[in-house]
């Protein structure tokens, strides 16, 4: 992997001498399992005389033909680049090639359905893996035209950016030869065949073009699709944003294709999105993921606009693309389709990912220093997505939403089909807003770390308010503090809920802000600071409101309010300022009246996560078991066929730990215990499963049964995750050796297998794989496709052990391998989340 790297000098001087007008590329998916023909001719224009490379991952390179000139592979050609030496000004590259099929999610990425046999190939090329399929200028500022022509099976849909053409057939073989695309980044091109099943539809864009719409899928999971669904969601995201960017939608097509096997939620290709198949329903799924589905065409569909249309000129604004869409999809989602309180969601899920992501050692600003592809790689991350849509969320507040898509507007109109730095959005927000944010930009963009912000309170003896102050503070690592747009509320008991008596919006500035609007007002049983989640910032309770917050919570009527609150005591538990004991009596009584669904899915981890790594030790088989047996109290008393009654069986599932549980699992799973509503499907019985194998309750022969019943891709990956969840020292080291020692399990599998890795109520049995698992850091990331090594290195790093024997051995190794950033960074923060557990367990003995 260390030799595949491009650094940003390196793309910066290869911008300097070469401009790309057109990709021509052939590709033949007839040659078997292994290799496919990649046939590549480029047209680039050039400094006379100056000299460069181009990108090609390859198997063989049969000919490099520079303006007629045939060249000497072996002396051009090092596997990972192709040198080029006295250009003309005008220039024409042919490269004919063999490429590797992989199955690691990267490149062109072959599956074969376990249920009959099928292959199935897509790509996925961001961040730089384009170069896997056919030769390219691998970085986003060298746009060209990209005309495909694909060779297949003639019985195969084939899909890429433009529409599909009529096939040329041949037999059992079919040649499709697409158009060339507008001008676009590589990394948005892609390539999808196989025998996929199609659902077709159209809509009329803003400019009255027909743009025809698809959905496919596998054809063994054609039978769950719900299609009609998601074009309707299609539609309305369409609508809003044409009207709301003032820029008719920029390609011919749009399609939508469920792949397998799938590394990340979905990925933005122009005109041909691919996303992960298990937002294709075999089983009943959360409410939460139902509305993560939508969220998540509406984000890629943003992206169709900002990254695709306009796109980055290097990789530090990353944030343009991901960030904006993070931002664009909730307020979409809430405008724009029934799930109204996506910012509800946004603030339990997002901005608890983005303010874990920057209280981590490998905290960057939003817009943050890319040197070469693997400090894009891990940027990948809560700041790039989670804290730049939140920090986009406040740049609203401080523009004013009128101004914010005026700007937008006006950034689409002036660089479409071009490539932008943050500079070039922040003029145009200038100019239609009137506020000068250069200053906010370096404040909020360019410097990292989160800021707390606490209210001081003063009250007479009747509780009215005589001063009222904001405090703000920032770690001393990060010692910027910032303005904030935000509010404030009062909330006060009335009958059986807590509800908002009293708001104002302020502008909060430096480390004290006094608030004479809330003088005379009386404080109310409940002050919540950033009511309605306005600004990015930790919020703490006083003393009154986290005393309300503990016996009241569930009695706050405002989903939204109710969300911050939970936030801001996990936080504090998190901070070793509240005792992670009070967590979990905080969740256990009060969750069960929760509505939101994504607040449920993200409490429920958390509680699970304080029960196994942040209370005393001494108390953490107990605290499991007190969990364990709340979690299915609430199970049985929730609404029959509820979503909180199915998420309270499968956190129950995920945490059980005595034959108690035990045997409810198996009775669930048999029939002989049943709860009203709830139905035990083919997924449901895989997580029942995993429970009893954690609670050692079941084993080898159980998995083994399950999946001769559920002979499918995703039993596959249940099983493995099943197996690596074994509750002995001999089943971890089975499980990490399948996938360390072997490069033949697909990403899916080494995905599940890491996740059942570390899932256990006994810690201890893991102690005995923390040395191997740092033996093996190196030879994972020098041998390792990325997405494979980052899974690995992350994915097994033995954090339930959550003692300072880990830290020790994670700091020593850390010291011992100054080299390869990337790679640190991934330990240093798994070893950052172990520091912080151990300052959580001192807080929880005391």
């Amino acid at each position: 992997m260390p030799g595949e790297n491009l650094t940003r000098v390196e793309a910066q001087e290869r911008r300097s001498v070469v401009d790309v007008q057109s990709y021509e590329i052939e590709l033949d998916l007839t040659r078997g399992a292994e290799v496919f023909g990649s046939s590549t001719t480029v047209r680039f224009t050039a400094t006379p005389g100056a000299s460069t490379f181009i990108d090609a991952l390859t198997r063989t390179v049969h000919s490099v033909t520079l303006n007629g000139a045939a060249l000497d592979v072996a002396a051009v050609n090092d596997g990972v680049r192709i040198q080029l030496a006295d250009l003309a000004a005008e220039n024409e590259l042919v490269v004919v090639a063999d490429a590797e099929y992989t199955n690691t999610g990267e490149g062109l990425h072959r599956f074969v359905d376990p249920v009959d046999g099928e292959v199935y190939l897509y790509s996925q090329f961001e961040v730089p893996d384009s170069r896997r399929v056919f030769a390219v200028f691998e970085q986003p500022d060298l746009k060209a035209t990209f005309q495909f022509t694909v060779t297949a099976p003639a019985r195969w849909e084939v899909v890429s950016n433009q529409p599909t053409p009529e096939p040329a057939v041949d037999g059992d073989v079919a040649t499709w030869t697409f158009s060339p695309t507008p001008v676009l980044s590589s990394y948005i091109t892609a390539v999808i065949a196989g025998p996929y099943d199609v659902v077709r539809s159209e809509l009329t864009s803003s400019d009255g073009r027909t743009i025809p719409l698809g959905i496919f899928t596998r054809r063994s999971l054609t039978e769950h699709l719900d299609a009609d669904y998601i074009f309707e969601k299609t539609r309305q995201g369409f609508a809003y944003y044409e009207e709301k960017f003032r820029y008719a939608y920029p390609f011919e097509k749009y399609d939508q294709l469920f792949v397998p096997e799938f590394n990340a939620g979905a990925m933005e290709n122009a005109g041909a999105v691919t996303f992960v198949e298990t937002y294709v329903f075999r089983s009943k799924v959360t409410d939460a993921i139902k509305e993560r589905r939508v969220v998540t065409i509406l984000h890629e569909l943003a992206h169709m606009w900002f990254g695709d249309l306009v796109t980055m000129k290097w990789w530090n604004d990353l944030w343009l693309n991901e960030s904006f869409a993070e931002w664009a999809s909730t307020i979409s989602t809430a405008e724009a389709t029934e799930w109204t309180e996506a910012w509800t969601t946004f603030q339990a899920m997002e901005k608890s990912w983005a303010y874990r992501q920057d209280q981590l050692p490998s905290t960057h600003p939003v817009v943050a220093t890319i040197n070469d592809l693997e400090d894009v790689q891990v940027n990948f991350d809560g700041i790039t997505y989670a804290k730049g849509g939140s920090v986009l969320k406040q740049l609203v507040a401080w523009v004013g939403i009128d101004a914010f898509y005026a700007g937008v507007a006006a950034y689409f109109q002036k660089h479409h089909h071009s490539n932008t730095e943050l500079s070039d959005l922040l003029v145009e927000l200038e100019a239609t807003s009137g506020r000068e944010l250069t200053s906010w930009s370096e404040k909020w963009l360019e410097t990292a770390g989160v800021n707390t912000l606490r209210p001081e309170i003063e009250t007479d003896a009747d509780g009215v308010v005589t001063a009222f102050a904001v405090l703000q503070e920032a770690p001393a690592d990060y010692p910027t503090i910032r303005p904030h747009r935000l509010a404030i509320g009062l909330y006060d008991l009335d009958g059986g809920a807590l509800v908002r008596r009293h708001r104002v919006e302020i502008d909060v500035d430096g480390t004290r802000t006094e608030v004479p609007e809330l003088v005379g007002q009386h404080r109310g049983a409940l002050v919540l600071v950033n009511d309605d989640d306005l600004a990015y910032a930790k919020i703490r309770l006083d003393e009154a409101s986290l005393a309300t917050a503990l016996e009241h919570l569930a009695k706050i009527s405002d989903p939204l309010a109710r969300a911050l609150v939970w936030g801001s005591v996990w936080d504090a538990t998190r901070d070793a300022e509240t005792a992670p004991r009070d967590y979990v009596r905080l969740v256990l009584d009060n969750i069960a009246t929760e509505t939101e669904s994504t607040t449920i899915r993200t409490t429920l981890a958390q509680l699970a996560q304080t029960a196994r790594a942040y209370v005393d030790p001494s108390t953490r088989a107990s605290t499991v078991t007190e969990v364990g047996d709340g979690l299915w109290a609430l199970a049985q008393r929730a609404e029959a066929g509820s979503d909180a009654q199915f998420q309270f069986v499968k956190a129950f599932a995920g945490i059980a730990s005595t034959p108690e549980h035990a045997a409810t699992l198996q009775g669930l799973t048999d029939g002989s215990v049943a709860l009203d509503g709830l139905t035990v499907d083919t997924d449901l019985r895989w997580e029942l499963l995993e429970g009893l194998v954690l609670v050692g309750a079941a084993g080898t022969a159980e998995i083994d049964a399950a999946l001769e019943a559920d002979n499918t891709a995703n039993g596959a990956q249940a099983a493995a995750r099943a197996r690596a969840t074994i509750p002995t020292t001999e089943g971890k080291l089975a499980a990490f050796r399948s996938i360390v020692e072997s490069s033949e399990q697909p990403n899916a599998i080494v995905r599940a297998t890491a996740q059942g890795f570390v899932h256990t109520n006994d810690p201890a049995i893991l102690q005995p794989l923390v040395e191997p698992y740092f033996a093996a850091l190196t030879t994972i990331w020098e041998s390792r496709s990325y997405h494979i090594a980052d899974t690995l290195v992350s994915g097994l790093y033995p954090s339930p052990l959550a003692d300072q024997a880990l830290v020790d051995s994670s700091r020593a190794w850390l010291e011992a391998n100054p080299g390869v950033p990337a790679l640190r960074r991934i330990v240093s923060e798994s070893v950052s989340g172990v520091e912080r557990a151990l300052r959580a367990q001192a807080a929880d003995a005391s």
